[in-house]
This record gives structure tokens, sequence and C-alpha cells, in this order.
């Protein structure tokens, strides 16, 4: 039964193989909220799942095959989902597909769920999280409001789903997988094209008709809010950028008092001083494509001030675990050579002076390899480099392709290839508390396998 044949309203039993994914989490959580029976399968407790469970969704840790929970038992009224990160033989997902339940991909079921929505989508290789997470909170800052499926946890919602009195639906489009091809959405930002997913899509000509196919897709009564790098039509565009050249182009990004502020130029007159919550040169420029679009929906200048002013960020966003005036510690999803390059630029801009070390967890072999000089170049622009072992996710080793590889090709001396309990060992033993005013220091974890797993280690380590 195809997409558009099946109507959701059908089902009120929502299954989740691989419930504690980002986004599929979102997903069960907007079913819960709809009233629904939710649960599903996991396959390690995390905080995520742990919150879903106090939330009265039902979770379970190990494969029961054909044995699912009872209440999940009724093909005609129980939908599955699952992510493409479970193995094809996995026991649930083989019984569902013989069964004759509906089973259906998360993106398959965020196309459904928004058809008939006014929905926003944020494409692009980079920046999609933390972008979508701001336009949702400009839009609830406003009398619009929004619905918002995120692809991280919101600091200001405190979760990566946003239930708001509206029929404007703030979707994070992900390219990888195709995915974002299920969506129709009225507007949507697109922040960069720079290839990615390469196992994928097998060339960056191909990537580049992935998202022409979804600009295709875009309501031509909307609108197309693209960076100015980003070579994509739609009858009507707007373009964005940082210092250079757009319709709406920040200018003079700048730390003072505490404060990270940036100037605007748009189609209708300067902003100056615009305050940013969250510091970055890559958050001043998705902030501005926020803005660009919001002006689009109606928001006005006074309530989109505050509410990127208000902003606090996303988990795993350059986020801030410890802040000294000595030591600051940051923790940011950072996959991509870009990504690795905006984040580190940022914090040259913000501690200048301040030696950075970075830890970086390498996701995926494919991408390590087809960006390889790339990830040698910008890991060089930092004083230490701590590499973990590249993060599998969903593959196997490809010969050659190692964090040691890696590791020759970086040009600073002070580097070196450990594993994530020797790293946290190796930062212990050069704690710098003991002498913060000789050697004043930035931290960085850097990484989107689980990376994440030491943060705590490191922050209960290095707060005061």
């Amino acid at each position: 039964m195809s997409n558009e044949d099946l109507n959701i309203n059908q089902f009120n039993g929502a299954y989740f193989i691989g419930v504690g994914g980002i986004g599929m989490s979102a997903l069960a959580r907007y079913f819960n909220f709809q009233g629904w029976k939710v649960g599903g399968y996991d396959k390690t407790p995390t905080p995520l799942t742990a919150l879903l469970e106090k939330e009265g969704i039902e979770i379970h840790y190990e494969d029961f095959g054909p044995s699912l929970p009872e209440d999940f038992k009724n093909i005609e009224t129980t939908l599955v989902l699952y992510t493409p990160a479970i193995p094809i033989n996995f026991g649930e997902l083989v019984h569902v597909q013989y069964s004759g339940y509906v089973v259906k991909k998360r993106a398959e079921v965020l196309g459904m769920i928004t058809r008939d929505l006014k929905a926003l989508g944020v494409a692009g290789t980079h920046g999609k999280t933390t972008t979508s997470a701001i336009l949702a909170h400009l839009l609830n800052e406003s009398e619009l409001k929004c619905n918002a499926f995120l692809g991280g946890i919101s600091t200001n919602f405190n979760s990566n789903f946003v239930s708001g009195d509206s029929n404007l639906t703030v979707v994070e489009a992900d390219e990888f997988d195709r995915s974002f091809l299920q969506l129709n959405p009225f507007a949507s930002i697109i922040t960069s094209t720079d290839a990615d997913h390469l196992d994928i899509y097998g060339n960056n000509d191909d990537f580049l008709i992935g998202f022409r196919e979804y600009v295709k897709r875009i309501d031509p009564e909307g609108y197309l809010v693209r960076h100015a790098d980003v070579v994509l039509n739609h009858p009507n565009e707007i373009t964005y950028a940082l210092n250079q050249e757009a319709d709406f182009s920040g200018i003079n990004p700048r730390f003072e008092n505490g404060r990270f502020l940036i100037d605007l130029k748009t189609p209708d007159g300067n902003w100056n001083d615009i305050e940013l919550g969250v510091p970055g040169l890559h958050n001043a420029e998705n902030a501005i494509a926020c803005i660009a679009l919001c002006l689009k929906l109606g928001v006005t200048e006074e309530v989109i001030r505050h509410g990127l002013k208000s902003f606090l960020g996303v988990k795993r966003r350059f986020e801030y675990h410890v802040k000294e005036d000595n030591f600051v510690y940051i923790d940011d999803y950072a996959h991509h050579p870009t990504e690795i390059k905006a984040l580190v630029s940022s914090v040259r801009l913000l501690y200048p002076n301040q030696r950075i070390t970075g830890v970086f967890q390498p996701h995926l072999f494919t991408r390590t390899r087809d960006f390889f000089d790339e990830f040698a170049f910008e890991l060089s622009q930092l004083d230490e480099v701590i590499l973990l072992p590249i993060y599998p996710a969903r593959e196997e080793p490809i010969a050659g392709i190692t964090s040691e590889a890696l590791l020759a090709k970086i040009s600073i001396m002070d580097k070196k290839v450990m594993s994530q309990d020797e790293a946290v060992q190796h930062l212990k033993s050069n704690d710098p508390k003991i002498e913060r005013s000789n050697d004043p220091m930035v931290l960085l974890t850097i990484g989107a396998g689980d990376i994440d797993r030491i943060v705590p280690q490191l922050k209960t380590e290095f707060v005061l």
C-alpha cells in the first residue's frame, strides 16, 4: 500500500523497532501525545529511552521475534516503524514484514503526518538540527506557534518534539537515504549541499540531483531560503550568508562583553547589534536563514530579536559543559570536515589566546575515506588532536581506513590515537585545573558516534 493510499487514522498504536534514535523518538513522542499506544525495541538503555519510558512509552532491549507485546499484536491497528540501522535479519523486523503489518521507515511516516500540514523543511549537509531548533523557537515565541520534529534535543523545549496549536510544522529534512523526498514542504531552508553520504548516493553529482528533486517538492507558492553558495532554483527564493553578498547578509560577527553579536543587511534595511544566545559563526549563519523565513511568514523584528537572544541551543551542538576564565569545555556533533572547520573557527574567534585540544571520533569508514584529506587538514588546525577509533555504525571496516592512517596525515606534532578510556585518563592526568593560569585551554569533544558517553566523565572531572 502506497503512502498516498494509507490513512494514518486507521491506526491507534505505533510500534518502533529502534525507538531510541533521535528521529524515531520524536515520532514516538508525537504518537504518544496523540493518545496512541506506543512502544518498541532499542538496543541499549540510554538517558533518552529512560525519558521515553517515563513519558509512558513501553520499551524493551531484547529481540522478541514473533512475541511482540500484547498491545501491538493487532496488525490492523498497529503501525510499525523501523530504522535502517536495524539489521535486515532482526527477528522482530522479519516477523512484522511477513505477518501483514504496515511497516514504514521513519521518513515515510513523517511525510504522511505532514501531508495536510504547512511543513517548513530544513535541509542541508550541515546545521539542520540547530537551524530547525532556532526556527521552531522563533515561531513559538510569536503568535504563529508551530509543531516541530527535531534531530536533536532542544534546550528551550527540552525535547526533540514540539507540539503547538498551529498547522505550521518544522521538519528536519534529512538527505540520508533520500529521506527528504518523502516530504512536500510549503517552504524550506537549505543550508548547504556539500557532498556527504556517498555510500548512498555514489558521487557528488547524484547527491546534488537528490537536492534538486527535493526542491521540486517545495510548494511553488511557498519559499526556498538557500545559502548563497547553494545553486538550486525555486520561483520564490531568498539567499542568505555571513560575510558575503546575499539578500540577507550578516556582517561583523563579534564577541563583546560576553555577548555574541552580528549586524544584518536585509532587502528592507539594516539591523544592528543582533544578539545570539548561542555563539559561533555557523550559528550566526543558521540564525540569518531563520530570520529570512520568519519575516516571510509574518514574524516581527521585535519577536525575532527576542527569540534569538533567548535561544539556548541544542544538546551536542556547540554545547558548553564548563565555562571558566581559563578552561572551557564544549561538546559538538560535528562529523564532516566543513563542520569541524566551522567549529574550530568559531572557537578561535571566541578564545583567540587559548590552546585548543580536540578529541575526535570519526563517524563511518566511508565518510572517513571520502573526505580523508579534508579531515586531516581541518584537524591540523587544532593545537592537540586525540583520535578515537572510527565509529562504524552500520558499516564494515575498509582496508587502510583507520584512525591511525588519518593520524599520520595530520600535520601537527601533538597528536595521538586512543580508546575512549585512554583519552579520559590522558586528559585527567593533564588536568588543566592544576595550572590554568599558565596554560588556558579549550577542550572539544567532536563526533556523531558514541563519543557523548565520555562527556559526563570529563564534565565531572573539570568542573570546579
